[in-house]
């Protein structure tokens, strides 16, 4: 495929969120090519495309199922030429991707990670040097029902860090549907995201629950906002403004929005994969450790949650 095409889109991802973006981008007129390595993703996209499955909007109508067509590859030299990409990998597989996007993406090509986690701009950034990478966060929720077939889980908001080349993505991104904003101080954009993900993520994990099951359970509900309001504490601490008044509330209101979800960090806990915990609650404890600010809390679910895959 040829990625000098102004309308095409590069995603590195096969999974829920990256099927999700690829559809709707897809549904819009933009040409997308999916780079990855899983092979029965890779196959099912390659079979049927994108399938998104969702409600009808009257309470008796069932389900329904809609295929849109999109490339898929896990040779990159598919990918080469790329002016534009969207990292939705795994923040564990953000090495990997960031060297193949190094090979991917033109010289003045930008690269919008809207992954979960702390560190993943930076690992980024690195390789790929700050011009060519900007931070993104977003609320919006998917579901992956099996490879290459996904269910939306919860309208929600992209947020975006300043650059001065993002404005064509973000039309894009606009085209197919997605609410964006933007945000001039980054920082912010990555802790209000990281707060939520922290006390929401690995309780779903460890009890199983859904995100709104988490709001149902008195005690659930107790440590989720415990967790929130400990990070909140990080992150004022290093000076971090963030997004919106009140850390338990946010938490509570995206629990609630996506309410039938089960979280990324359940399902992988469940087909026993690595989690994204090192990156999301790790990062607090780390970050709490060099500001001074206690986080027993977040290191105790850091823990609980390496135990249950290292089992």
């Amino acid at each position: 495929m040829d990625h000098q095409q102004n309308n095409s889109i590069l995603i590195m991802g096969t999974g829920a969120m990256a099927c999700l973006f690829a559809a709707r981008l897809s549904a819009a007129g933009t040409a997308v090519t999916l780079f990855g390595t899983w092979t029965e993703g890779l196959e099912a996209l390659r079979q049927h495309g994108v399938r998104v499955v969702e409600a009808e909007r009257t309470p008796v109508a069932p389900e329904h199922e809609r295929a849109y067509p999109v490339q898929a590859t896990d040779n990159l030299r598919d990918c080469r030429g790329a002016r534009y990409a969207l990292v939705l990998v795994k923040s564990w597989q953000t090495n990997r991707a960031a060297d193949q996007l190094a090979r991917c993406l033109t010289k003045d090509g930008l690269a919008l990670t809207l992954q979960n986690g702390a560190g993943n701009y930076e690992l980024l950034a690195d390789v790929l040097g700050t011009h060519r990478v900007v931070l993104g966060s977003t609320t919006v929720g998917a579901t992956l029902l099996s490879p290459g077939r996904v269910r939306p889980a919860g309208e929600g908001v992209i947020s975006l860090g300043a650059h001065p080349s993002l404005a064509p993505l973000a039309a894009r991104l606009r085209a197919a549907g997605f609410v964006i904003e933007n945000v001039h101080d980054a920082n912010a954009l990555l802790w209000g995201k990281l707060i939520i993900n922290a006390a929401i993520n690995p309780l779903t994990a460890l009890l199983g629950f859904t995100n709104g099951e988490l709001l149902q359970s008195p005690s659930a509900r107790a440590l989720m906002s415990a967790v929130a309001r400990e990070a909140a504490a990080v992150a004022v601490a290093q000076g971090i403004s963030l997004p919106y008044p009140d850390p338990v509330v946010a938490a509570e209101n995206i629990a609630q929005r996506t309410a039938e979800n089960r979280s990324s960090m359940l399902r992988d806990v469940l087909r026993h994969a690595p989690t994204e915990i090192d990156a999301i609650n790790g990062a607090i404890v780390q970050a709490g450790e060099q500001t001074g600010v206690p986080t027993p809390i977040n290191r105790t679910l850091w823990q609980l949650v390496r135990a249950l895959t290292e089992a």
